[in-house]
């Protein structure tokens, strides 16, 4: 039985070029994203993208809610695959970061099913709950601050509906997770919250060892 492949760098391209497909669009949108401080850790994979946008469309989502825009890669990939109709809450810190994505969002012709909530996101999901929108989407993506990883997660759940997906980035974490010498917050939120996963019998769940770690959570019904 073979084991998990060790992913180089000609690994990666070969995927690439037969996978991928990124337009100029988001290839424009990576590329300024690149040219930024730390932009291109920031910033999701292109096949990470691709690999969200084909959940959102194979499991016919039509609400999406993400925890960390950044400049909007995966705003864009996901707001693609939804119908017209569908709709996407991204949110971040500050709208410096999503105001760069937000002219590849109209050249793509999906900003109208994009709304962008600037601030914390705890509290995006705590104003989300108030409104009524328990169960109300059908992915929830997070990708913000690690620390808070577990409180994010348990509003999640309440906000995806019963048979919904969360989407959990870098919950490998660069491997820190396995290191006894990192005891940094970031990496004590992703180790808590990956153990809270393990354990939770309400949910499914699957850890895919790709880019830096995506863990997929399935909401059972």
């Amino acid at each position: 039985m073979a084991h998990q492949i060790a992913a180089g760098p000609d690994i990666l391209e070969y995927v690439r070029d037969f996978s991928l497909r990124e337009d100029d669009i988001l290839q424009d949108l990576r590329r300024v994203t690149a040219e930024l401080p730390g932009g291109r850790a920031m910033q999701v994979p292109p096949e990470e993208g691709q690999f969200l946008a084909f959940l959102v469309a194979a499991a016919g989502v039509t609400d999406v809610l993400e925890l960390g825009t950044f400049t909007g890669y995966s705003t864009l990939c996901m707001a693609r695959a939804l119908p017209p109709h569908g709709r996407l809450i991204t949110c971040d810190l500050t709208d410096r970061w999503p105001e760069i994505g937000a002219e590849h969002w109209r050249r793509a012709g999906v900003s109208e099913r994009i709304e962008v909530r600037v601030g914390a996101a705890a509290d995006t999901l705590e104003n989300l709950l108030a409104e009524g929108a328990e169960g109300r989407f059908g992915l929830v993506f997070i990708d913000a601050d690690k620390a808070n990883y577990p409180r994010y997660y348990a509003a999640a759940l309440r906000l995806v509906r019963p048979g919904g997906l969360l989407v959990l980035d870098n919950t490998l974490f660069f491997g820190r997770v396995i290191d006894p010498e990192a005891d940094d917050a970031d990496t004590a939120g992703v180790r808590e919250v990956n153990a809270l996963i393990r354990d939770d019998r309400r949910v499914d769940v699957s850890m895919l060892p790709v880019a830096d770690g995506i863990t997929l959570v399935r909401r059972r019904p």
